[in-house]
C-alpha cells in the first residue's frame, strides 16, 4: 500500500461517528497505523473561519465563484469550531475549496504522500456536475486529505420515489411533514441515525480505495464501494450486503499482501 498511516480527525457535533470503532475497522482491513484525532478546526483561527465561509456556495447553478464572507458567516463558522450540539449543516460548501482549506491545517511534517488524512465533517460539501450544470450533495470528497460529509450522508442518496410524491400530493392539504417522515422511517437514514457509524465504514473504504487505486466507485450493489444515488440502494449495500463484492476483494487482498 501507498499509505502507511492514516489519520481521522473526529466531527463532534456527530456523535454516531464513534470514531475509535472506525479506527479499529480500518485496522482490521488494512496493516496501517491509525489514528485518531480532535475536530481539526477546534483550535483554528479567524482566518480560517473566513477562508470557510468563503467556500459557500450562493448559485447551485454556477460553478464556484469565491465571495469575501460577511461578518456574520465568519461569526458563524467560529461558533461552529467549538459548537458541538448540532448535528446537520445544510449551508452548501463547494468541497474541494473546502479541502483546500483543510489541507493548510495539516501539520508539514504530516504532509508525506504516505501519511493518509481523512476529516469528517457535517458540512454538506458538494461538487459542481458540468453534465447537468448545478452542484450535487456528496458524501466523499477524494484524494488526501478526504473528506467524509455525514450530512452529506444522509441528504445526497435521495429518499424513496413515494416520499417525495406524498410530499407534494399532501403539501396543499396543509398534512404535517412528521407524520410522513414517520410512513417511510427506517427506509432512509435520518440525523442522529444510529445506522451511520457502520455505514461510514463503507465511505472509508471508497476514500482510501480512490487514492490507492484511482477508482472510488463500483457499479455493483452488491459493494460496499457502490457509489448509491437512492437511500435505499445505500442502506442496502452497506448494511445488509455489507461486503466487497468478490472484484474489490481480490484488489483489497492485493493491496494488502
Amino acid at each position: 500500500m501507498k499509505i502507511s498511516k492514516i489519520f481521522l480527525y473526529d466531527e463532534p457535533a456527530v456523535s454516531q461517528i464513534h470514531l475509535g470503532r472506525l479506527a479499529d475497522f480500518l485496522k482490521e482491513t488494512f496493516p496501517v497505523q491509525v489514528e485518531t484525532r480532535e475536530n481539526i478546526l477546534k483550535f483554528a483561527k479567524k482566518d480560517t473561519a473566513a477562508k470557510i465561509a468563503s467556500c459557500r456556495i450562493f448559485n447551485p447553478r454556477k460553478p464556484y465563484e469565491k465571495h469575501k464572507p460577511s461578518t456574520d458567516e465568519i461569526l458563524f463558522e467560529e461558533a461552529n469550531f467549538e459548537d458541538t450540539a448540532k448535528t446537520e449543516n445544510i449551508i452548501m460548501y463547494d468541497g474541494f475549496e473546502l479541502q483546500k482549506v483543510l489541507t493548510e491545517l495539516i501539520p508539514n511534517e504530516e504532509t508525506s504522500s504516505d501519511l493518509f488524512h481523512i476529516f469528517f465533517t457535517n458540512k454538506l460539501t458538494c461538487t459542481y456536475d458540468c453534465n447537468d450544470y448545478r452542484y450535487h450533495g456528496r458524501a466523499v470528497i477524494g484524494a488526501n486529505p478526504s473528506i467524509i460529509s455525514t450530512t452529506g450522508i444522509i441528504e445526497a442518496p435521495a429518499k424513496p420515489r413515494e416520499y417525495y410524491l406524498d410530499l407534494i400530493s399532501n403539501y396543499t392539504q396543509g398534512i404535517n411533514v412528521e407524520s410522513i417522515k414517520q410512513k417511510y422511517k427506517g427506509t432512509y437514514l435520518e440525523y442522529n441515525d444510529t445506522r451511520l457509524s457502520k455505514i461510514i465504514e463503507g465511505y472509508l473504504l471508497q476514500a482510501i480505495f480512490y487514492f490507492e487505486t484511482g477508482e472510488a466507485f463500483c457499479d455493483k450493489t452488491e459493494c460496499r464501494l457502490f457509489n448509491a444515488h437512492w437511500q435505499k440502494d445505500l442502506l442496502y449495500s452497506q448494511l445488509e450486503y455489507g461486503k466487497l463484492c468478490e472484484t474489490h476483494q481480490q484488489v483489497l487482498k492485493r493491496l494488502t499482501s
